[in-house]
């Protein structure tokens, strides 16, 4: 069963090239700090901005670091199920123990759709690999429904999971209405996680998380905790990481020559600036993503300086690993330098 804590690893870039080392030293982060699995080239990842070379390398890297290790989950979605096939063939190829598919983007398919010429064909060309779909409308403007995803849980014995992105908890009771008890609901929101996990009628298996890039040791744990039923061990730890959870989206409100714009800067934005400041090696974002604004920048700021106030617990494993001063990094000024827009 796909259950537990599993990092949405971001791709690392140096001069817009992938740092394929910094890549490896981000894996060995994660899986010294206990996380359940890795998944790779998820949008977290970067996935819209690489080419099929350089995700199949990706993937190629983590599996080989996970190996024996911990779970690999291999992003292989598309709106195009020729690639996803693909993606998928060469995910089995090296290992990976999953394959995720994003909804298709753009051009939009029905649920009945999504089922049967997307995920349907995909989990029947690879019968010894778990194949998980990922429902998020917000990004992709189409949804696989749970009816459907039940059907799809009846048909075939490798579709047994959903990372469940909705933000709407109606429609994940409705998937475990629909799907049975046996069947693995993963958050794919970090902040819905708590919630998720202690609804009866949900019945959260754990999380594909953003903020366990930073802090995977602190998520792994509060997983862990709601699993074991410390619920207020959960909430507390919780509680601490919630300014990490809220970096996945900064909504700022900026002044124009023409009057005021609000600017949102989406996943991974935040949670890569907030690396780069550490001295992780998570480098920039790929164009069309660029950089924050100087009030996005303050944002991120402010959410590691409560961190390492209230909980500094939480980035030491950090501080450890890449040796480097938390404190130091997250209050002088040549840690951001670079990293923010200095004009609209």
């Amino acid at each position: 069963m796909i259950k537990g804590c599993f990092t949405a690893i971001v791709t690392p870039f140096k001069n817009d090239a992938i740092d394929y080392e910094g890549l490896g030293k981000l894996s060995d982060f994660q899986i010294a700090n206990g996380i359940t699995g890795i998944l790779a080239v998820g949008t977290t990842g970067e996935s819209p901005v690489l080419t099929w070379e350089e995700h199949h390398r990706v993937v190629e890297i983590v599996a080989e670091k996970t190996q024996d290790k911990c779970i690999c989950i291999a992003g292989a979605g598309s709106n195009n199920t020729k690639e996803s096939l693909a993606g998928t063939k060469h995910a089995v190829d090296v290992g990976a123990d999953a394959v995720l598919l994003v909804d298709p983007y753009y051009n939009g398919p029905s649920s009945l759709e999504i089922r049967r010429e997307y995920v349907g064909p995909v989990a029947a060309s690879a019968p010894g690999i778990e194949i998980i779909p990922y429902v998020i409308p917000g990004r992709t403007g189409a949804q696989l429904l749970p009816e459907d995803l039940a059907i799809l849980n009846e048909e075939f014995d490798n579709v047994n999971t959903v990372k469940e992105a909705t933000g709407n908890l109606e429609n994940m009771q409705k998937t475990r209405q629909c799907c049975g008890s046996d069947f693995t609901i993963l958050s794919g929101d970090d902040g819905m996680t708590l919630a998720m996990m202690q609804d009866p009628n949900i019945n959260g298996a754990g999380v594909i998380s953003v903020a366990s890039n930073i802090a995977p040791k602190a998520v792994t744990e509060m997983v862990q905790f709601l699993q074991d039923g410390k619920l207020a061990e959960a909430q507390n730890l919780f509680d601490a990481l919630d300014p990490l959870f809220n970096l996945v989206t900064i909504i700022t409100t900026e002044e124009t020559p023409f009057g005021e714009v609000v600017c949102r800067a989406r996943n991974p934005l935040g949670i890569k600036t907030l690396m780069s400041i550490l001295g992780m090696p998570a480098g920039g974002c790929r164009q069309p993503l660029g950089k924050m604004t100087q009030n996005g920048l303050e944002f991120v700021l402010s959410a590691a300086r409560k961190v390492q106030n209230d909980n500094p617990e939480i980035l030491k494993p950090i501080a450890e690993f890449f040796n480097v001063d938390v404190e130091d990094r997250i209050n002088n000024p040549s840690s951001w330098e670079g990293l923010f827009y200095e004009e609209y």
